[in-house]
């Protein structure tokens, strides 16, 4: 077996199917499918179901995370690669066949992305060379392998043998944060992470999150970015950290306030202030 795909769902139903779709045309690989629904209430898990007989479905009676949902699988996958895929994306022909010939030519890539478009044809930022305020970190990456400090989760190909030995994803990461923390685990076991510029996915981005208020959403994020920073940096890094969102929220809440009167879109300001006063509370803890 080439790849063993993974697909976590929460709500998609739509765009799953459009996902799955793309995947019946990667023809040129040797492949199994497996999905794994979080309790959707749109009809996913029985769409997957009657429509998709060669997909293997795990049907979760209640919302286990991103990270959880996807080591479900692991045990049953007979892939020399494991492919995170996001059930907001469209793969395009070729890419998996691409992806399957890079992580085989390159031999120290641990795990790799793909380009990623929005529907519209543009390029989404899917490559990062620097982890959350990684500014503060030196000491803590400086033995890092490679260049790219992560991907983005939506396409990231694995090789199994290390996915074993790390066993999955953390899943004290619910949703974000647990790609980074992935690629961190990976170069920190001396394998680089790649891009493959040659496999094209489409990605709608954020659909299992589009009923979720902004400030939650962020509130989500902030909250995972604190989690990897009490895994992989040092206490006094991360007091730094602190020190200087505090100050630059102080700022901000400060600069809101006076010009609040002159700011037209009232729902932009208060989610704004929301968020600069939930960094500052975070700062404090």
């Amino acid at each position: 077996m080439d790849i063993s795909i993974i697909i976590v769902s929460y709500n998609t139903k739509t765009l799953l199917a459009k996902c799955l779709d793309s995947l019946r045309a990667a023809i040129a690989v040797e492949k199994e499918i497996f999905v794994v629904d979080n309790c959707s209430s749109d009809g996913s898990a029985a769409m997957v179901k009657e429509l998709y007989p060669e997909v293997r479905l795990i049907a979760n009676s209640a919302n286990r995370g991103f990270g959880a949902a996807n080591n479900q699988p692991l045990a049953d996958c007979r892939g020399d690669y494991v492919l995170y895929l996001n059930p907001d994306t469209e793969v395009a022909a070729g890419a998996i066949a691409a992806a399957v010939s890079y992580m085989r030519a390159h031999s120290q890539t641990g795990l790799a992305g793909a380009r990623i478009t929005n529907p519209d044809g543009s390029l989404q930022e899917s490559v990062s060379y620097r982890y959350p305020n990684e500014k503060y970190a030196g000491r803590e990456t400086a033995s890092l392998a490679g260049k790219i400090a992560c991907v983005l989760g939506a396409f990231m190909i694995a090789r199994k043998d290390i996915i074993d030995e790390l066993k999955g994803f953390d899943e004290d990461f619910f949703l974000y944060g647990e790609d980074e923390d992935l690629c961190w685990r990976i170069r920190d076991k001396g394998f680089s992470i790649g891009f493959i510029a040659d496999a094209t996915v489409l990605h709608w981005g954020g659909q299992s999150e589009i009923a979720t208020p902004p400030v939650a959403v962020f509130a989500k994020k902030l909250q995972a970015e604190y989690l990897f920073y009490k895994k992989h940096y040092l206490p006094e890094t991360i007091s730094r950290i602190k020190r200087a969102q505090k100050i630059k929220a102080c700022y901000r809440l400060a600069t809101l306030n006076l010009l609040s009167p002159f700011i037209r879109n009232k729902d932009r300001l208060k989610n704004k202030i929301e968020c600069y006063r939930l960094i500052s509370r975070m700062a404090d803890s």
